[in-house]
């Protein structure tokens, strides 16, 4: 048997109270997460870039490290001086905002994976990844491995390390990168024992979702959706709401390749401004889910967290950056309800989302009926 180990990346955040919201959501994921693999691994580790309160490091109850902090966080060589040290075999790394929803089935596929003897890397998302297994951990020390976890796939696979991708779903693509992210959470009922009473104290409200999810279940609407969506999570997201579907994908690789394509939502939203682009989106839709990164990013560089965050929560009065605080103004103000969020929103958050708008409800879901494929009965 392999000495398998867990590591799971904690990174640091601001001081603002939406900032806040995100990390303490992030911790206790994480410490829903360890309670899952406590049984099942050699070893479990938490990477903090920056410190953790006394009592989130006592909840969590395993050992906190810290890369050299001589240098700036750098993802890629924090990762080869953990395998380095810790003699790990195999490893299985997580983003603290991700598997908090990994079931059992998804769970004993990692492991079998971890145990492995070809050297090799599973990825929950090879374009954009938030957790992997790696059969041979030492097979990535030769490697010049990134700056940041989204694009370890790419970097591996040009190495020549055999590549895998899980299969998409809510469990495998859900992370907790923003607010909009944990208030999906709330609204839902999803999440394990920890993040539950962390969002139970919690005052943060997103007040679009409930709009948004009505549109969702009404089949004369069109919900707009806009941003860095894979196609296979798009035609999930449509197969399970009522409504009809329209929008914009673009913009996907922004931060794993650093591709700055010029984008159309984005072109039309400098040419029209922010009033005149939220009245063209009333014209197509009843509705819309945005993922605000590709659309406001200015030459790949997007605003601080804070701003984002506070975008995400329609908090204006605390956005600093003045092209932030107008698009959120004119979000706010918009003849439609409008979903704000980052890439996590329009991936496992569509699946979410979808799930949640029909919470408490027992009613025919889909405009798509079964096909027929000549096995199926027609009556």
């Amino acid at each position: 048997m392999k000495r398998t180990v867990a590591a799971i990346f904690h990174p640091p955040m601001g001081r603002t109270e939406p900032e806040r919201f995100v990390e303490e959501g992030r911790l206790a994921s994480a410490e829903d997460l360890i309670r899952v693999l406590r049984p099942s691994v050699d070893e479990i580790l938490v990477v903090a870039t920056d410190g953790i309160p006394a009592e989130a490091s006592r909840s969590l109850d395993v050992p906190v490290v810290h890369p050299d902090g001589r240098r700036p966080f750098h993802f890629g060589e924090a990762l080869q001086e953990l395998i380095r040290d810790r003699d790990i075999d195999s490893l299985l790394y997580f983003g603290s905002g991700s598997g908090g929803l990994l079931s059992h089935d998804v769970l004993d596929i990692l492991l079998a994976f971890a145990e492995r003897q070809e050297p090799g890397a599973l990825f929950n998302n090879f374009y954009s990844v938030d957790f992997a297994v790696f059969s041979s951990a030492s097979a990535l020390l030769p490697t010049t491995l990134p700056a940041h976890d989204n694009a370890l796939g790419f970097a591996l696979s040009d190495a020549g390390l055999p590549c895998f991708p899980l299969l998409r779903s809510l469990e495998t693509e859900f992370d907790i990168d923003t607010p909009t992210d944990l208030c999906l959470l709330r609204a839902s009922g999803r999440g394990g024992a920890s993040v539950r009473r962390f969002l139970t104290r919690s005052e943060f409200e997103d007040p679009m979702i409930e709009p948004v999810c009505e549109r969702l279940r009404e089949r004369s609407c069109f919900v707009h959706l806009s941003g860095r969506i894979n196609p296979t999570t798009w035609a999930a997201f449509e197969r399970q709401v009522a409504c009809r579907t329209c929008g914009v994908i673009e913009g996907r690789g922004m931060r794993a390749t650093g591709e700055s394509r010029p984008l159309l939502m984005r072109r039309i939203l400098r040419e029209d401004g922010p009033n005149a682009f939220f009245d063209r989106l009333a014209e197509v839709a009843d509705a819309a889910v945005l993922d605000t990164r590709p659309l406001l990013a200015v030459n790949g560089q997007l605003a601080p967290a804070r701003d984002r965050f506070a975008s995400d929560l329609f908090r204006t009065d605390e956005i600093d950056d003045p092209r932030w605080r107008s698009f959120t103004e004119a979000a706010a103000r918009a003849p439609i309800p409008v979903l704000l969020g980052g890439h996590s929103l329009v991936s496992g958050g569509l699946y979410l989302l979808a799930e949640t708008s029909w919470k408490g409800r027992n009613l025919v879901r889909r405009l798509h009926p079964k096909p027929f494929t000549g096995r199926n009965d027609p009556t």
